[in-house]
């Protein structure tokens, strides 16, 4: 395979991740290996047997997520797969089993009532606490996995993860984070402790909207294989093409992530100026109930903005006047997009609240457009 990429900086290796040695007249990254099946000769053998199970182009793609993930460390798994719930239903339903306890945000992703719901029809207790102020901790005896989602979303709170990952370890469960939000590049779970980073590749990963994946980058062992058995039986599997697509955008995932964090500072602090923007959050703004906890484990605080408007017909009205942010729901594209998020019901948001998601448009040009809207809005 290519030479290491551990010692070098971050776009280097973006850049580079997950890259085959060179061959004379081949591509840099190989095209999608379109295969259900494989030649396969007498006895079983050798890397490729079944569709369902493995492929080149997984393999490239998973190599380059481990190297972000996890640069220079070992002993360590990475399988991708067809969503992000995808990839969160493997780790929990490859772990868990009735009769145990799982620990839950109460204020993450607005799929996880569904997920609780099924978790709870298997016999498994599901127990819920805020991510903020390290709530989980307080219902943590017993559990068998503690699940962290850090920054939530959407109200982007903070959680400590070396303190709950100790704590739970010390109980003898283990520790999955959803990393969607920060990115390898902005968050490393498991440098600080956890046995399982969990991401929707759709998101900032990939950068541009068009691509549905998941992945889970775990240690070694039996609960990594747990999950790949896992995703054998329900086929939970991407596309080749989806997977190439995916490792193509990594290369500049470096670049990408700077550009909107920066940006999704400039406009949180332009939001702060605002008398009619209310319960502002974005952990990178120093005075930020997050900030000091998010600045000891994240290196970069991610591309989204949260901020509730007076009413549902205000953020509606703000939505409608925007020029360069699409009314859309997901998140960490290269173009804005911004959403009531009440509209979909499963979050416990004031009706005008707002997501939005900063992508790579000029700041200035960027910011005009919100202060802009946000006055047209007004009346």
């Amino acid at each position: 395979m290519s030479e290491s990429t551990e010692g070098n900086g971050e776009g280097t290796r973006a850049v580079r991740a997950g890259l085959p040695e060179p061959v004379r007249n081949e591509p840099t990254l190989p095209g999608p290996a379109f295969a259900a099946h494989f030649h396969l000769p007498g006895e079983v053998g050798g890397p490729y047997t079944y569709g369902r199970d493995e492929n080149p182009t997984w393999t490239l793609l998973e190599r380059a997520i481990g190297e972000l993930e996890a640069p220079g460390r070992g002993g360590l798994q990475t399988l991708v797969f067809a969503s992000g719930m995808a990839a969160i239903s493997s780790v929990l339903f490859s772990q868990l089993r009735a009769g145990d306890a799982v620990v839950l945000p109460n204020d993450g992703y607005q799929v996880l009532p569904l997920v609780r719901a099924q978790l709870e029809a298997y016999g498994i207790e599901v127990r819920t606490a805020p991510t903020g102020g390290d709530a989980q901790l307080e219902v943590l005896d017993g559990a068998k996995l503690l699940w962290i989602e850090s920054p939530s979303n959407p109200g982007l709170d903070v959680c400590d993860i070396r303190r709950l990952v100790e704590a739970a370890h010390a109980r003898g469960a283990l520790v999955a984070v959803d990393n969607t939000l920060a990115t390898p590049l902005g968050q490393r779970p498991l440098e600080l402790g956890a046995d399982f980073s969990v991401a929707s590749g759709t998101k900032q990963l990939t950068g541009h909207g068009d691509v549905l994946l998941g992945y889970v980058t775990g240690r070694d062992g039996e609960a990594m294989t747990a999950v790949r058995r896992w995703r054998k039986i329900v086929g939970a599997i991407p596309g080749p093409m989806e997977a190439w697509l995916a490792h193509r955008s990594i290369a500049t995932l470096q670049l990408r992530v700077d550009r909107q964090n920066a940006t999704a500072l400039v406009l949180a602090e332009a939001l702060k100026e605002r008398p009619d923007v209310t319960g502002l959050r974005y952990p990178g703004l120093p005075d930020d109930p997050a900030h000091k906890v998010a600045s000891q484990q994240m290196r970069r605080y991610g591309c989204v903005v949260s901020f509730t408007l007076p009413s549902r017909e205000r953020a509606e009205r703000f939505l409608d006047a925007l020029r360069l942010v699409d009314d859309a729901t997901s998140f960490g594209g290269v173009r804005s997009t911004a959403e009531r998020r009440g509209r979909w019901g499963g979050d416990a948001v004031p009706d005008g609240f707002v997501r939005f998601s900063v992508g790579a448009e000029d700041p200035e040009d960027l910011v005009a457009d919100v202060l802009r809207a946000l006055d047209e809005s007004a009346h």
